[in-house]
């Protein structure tokens, strides 16, 4: 009855996004098919979790929340082997697990598992399906829910749909893009940006087997599907299902700007890209109701709003919050945070459906895509700026203390991303080589300071697993022929059991940032300042060095005070009235009055009551 009612609710809605895609009224049908059949063999208990998800719609931005992310055979080699690192994940406050791509790979040339051979088949080398419904079921009892990447835009060259389409196979063929010569694909490549445009320009291939072109926006070796195409649309949301029925609770939609193709545009954002989000969002209300979707949409804060849809008709539950991401260290790195500010109140101004998940470092490079007309307007010109981020956090640049890797550097345009682990990017690295003490003091302090921001800021955060312990940069990827050419792997090192176990040693530094963070956790889960309800806004610090966030619910207010500067501060906030006292040194403050902030320190201060 559940499922008759929900599809009742919306079918018009899928009718008229099926008709504006394809142009047909007979697909209905078939769409229903898959989702009925996969609502039968849903299993009573993630029933039962849709019913409780029903009641409670905001779980996932609840202020427990607290997410990390993880390679699986890096930090445990398998899904089972995950179920026995459970505690750990406990011990740190883990309430949302996203394991890096799992599904079915090719032993090479996979991106990182971002080139699929299955869509809903989990890769030997971690397990199996059963194993990911286990491990799903033993996080579930412990308040973990799970997080699975989903690549919508592509699959490997070695799917099976593409190893049919190579054998002359024409259903198959249909599931991409081909084309018989370079007329098309020339006309294509003059309006559509390369995505990497040193390590894979242009976006096709050439296949010999078939003598024609086939499209590939990101990898050679990764094929774009064909979503003009409804059956790559339906087998897409089938497989989804299958994993959601697995125990699967949050989909991260990998690529999702591009997944619709359309000549003469430059192929990102385009209209039917958020008719499939909406879609696939209403498959799952009706289906699974338990289950959210993360966005992966690395463009401008302009182009954001529109992925999480209206309130009415909501497509992306969550989004990355990259832009801020990427602020958080240019912030870091120039000292002034009034970026930062203005990419902020880009983001708060947004209405209260749309939620981010904050981070400060992934298992990806950062993307210097700073605002360039903000830039302008502050005197700062944006590609000298771009050159100064990423020397500086490369330890190319005078008196740097961070140690990291360029990537995609382009040597016409001095393009370049920056990749490297928190901790070697706030100095941990380079004052360890140096064994200098003073200076070790000074990059923890700037480790907690950097997640500090993080927790602060409207939204959840997740930790990049090892960050939790001060894990430093691997180059013995140098060693790898397989990942010599790719230095985000630089960042994607195995976690370090060993130094894990120090995080119980006081004095170590992986105690310092660990403990570091399980205060932060603990006080922001304490605070109703941090419920998702709150009021949260920049304030004016009267220092651009100084970034003060704003938090009040109710009659509550807590302002989350940070300084980005190397030296002994002063800000001001003399339209606030009353006394606040820092939750972590229980010092007092009287607004009004010039502070003090010491070099990177954070004060949380908390309204006292009159």
């Amino acid at each position: 009855m559940e499922y008759l009612e929900r599809f009742s609710s919306f079918k018009n809605e899928i009718e008229a996004i099926l008709s504006s895609l394809y142009g047909r009224n007979d697909l209905l049908e078939d769409l229903d098919t898959i989702m009925k059949k996969r609502f039968i063999e849903r299993p009573e208990s993630l029933k039962e979790l849709d019913e409780n998800r029903i009641s409670n719609p905001n779980w996932y931005v609840d202020k427990n929340m607290l997410g990390i992310t993880m390679y699986t055979d890096l930090f445990s080699s398998s899904l089972n082997g995950i179920i026995e690192k459970i505690p750990y994940l406990k011990e740190i406050g883990i309430t949302y697990l996203h394991l890096m791509p799992i599904l079915k790979m090719p032993k090479d040339k996979n991106d990182g598992g971002y080139a699929v051979e299955s869509l809903h088949e989990i890769d030997p080398k971690f397990g199996t399906n059963k194993d990911l419904e286990k491990l799903s079921s033993a996080l579930r009892k412990e308040g973990i829910s799970l997080c699975l990447d989903y690549v919508l835009n592509h699959t490997a060259s070695t799917h099976p749909w593409a190893l049919k389409a190579l054998s002359g196979d024409i259903e198959a063929k249909e599931r991409y893009v081909f084309y018989p010569n370079r007329d098309i694909p020339d006309y294509y490549d003059s309006l559509v940006p390369d995505v990497f445009p040193s390590t894979a320009p242009g976006n096709f291939t050439y296949v010999e087997e078939l003598n024609e072109w086939v499209l590939t926006s990101f990898y050679p070796f990764q094929w774009d599907l064909n979503y003009a195409n409804p059956k790559v649309l339906f087998d897409i949301i089938d497989s989804m299902l299958i994993l959601a029925n697995l125990g699967n609770e949050i989909f991260r939609l990998d690529a999702v700007p591009y997944i619709w193709k359309k000549l003469g545009t430059k192929c990102r954002n385009l209209p039917q890209v958020h008719d499939i989000v909406r879609l696939i969002h209403i498959v799952m209300e009706i289906v699974c109701p338990a289950i959210v979707l993360k966005g992966e949409v690395v463009m401008a804060p302009s182009e954001l709003a529109a992925y999480f849809g209206t309130k009415e008709k909501p497509e992306c539950h969550l989004l990355y919050n990259a832009a801020v991401m990427a602020n958080f260290w240019d912030s870091l790195a120039s000292q002034d945070t009034t970026l930062l500010i203005d990419q902020l109140n880009s983001i708060l101004s947004l209405p209260s459906h749309c939620n981010f998940v904050n981070y400060i470092r992934c298992h990806d490079d950062i993307g210097w895509a700073l605002d360039a007309e903000a830039q302008y307007n502050m005197g700062q010109d944006p590609l000298e700026h771009k050159k100064f981020v990423y020397n500086f956090f490369s330890g190319n640049f005078p008196y740097s203390y961070s140690r990291g890797e360029l990537y995609n550097y382009d040597p016409i345009s001095q393009d370049a991303r920056s990749c490297g682990t928190t901790a070697s990017f706030c100095g941990i690295e380079a004052a360890l080589e140096s064994k200098n003490q003073f200076e070790l003091e000074k990059a923890i302090q700037r480790d907690l300071l950097m997640h500090a921001m993080m927790y602060s800021i409207q939204g959840f955060p997740l930790l990049s697993s090892g960050d939790e312990i001060g894990q430093l940069n691997d180059y013995s990827y140098k060693l790898d022929s397989l990942k010599v050419e790719d230095q985000r792997n630089v960042h994607r090192s195995k976690f370090d059991w060993e130094k894990a176990k120090l995080r119980k040693v006081k004095g170590t530094y992986q105690q310092k940032i660990f403990d570091g963070l399980l205060e932060l956790r603990d006080i922001k889960k304490s605070n109703n300042c941090f419920k998702s309800e709150a009021f949260v806004s920049t304030w004016d610090s009267h220092n651009k060095k100084v970034l003060i966030i704003r938090r009040t619910y109710q009659n509550e207010e807590l302002l989350c005070i940070s300084s980005l500067s190397d030296s002994i501060e002063k800000f001001y906030t003399n339209s606030l009235v009353g006394d606040y006292v820092d939750l972590f040194s229980d010092e007092r403050l009287t607004p009004g009055w010039g502070y003090e902030i010491k070099p990177h320190q954070y004060i949380w201060a908390k309204k006292v009551s009159n």
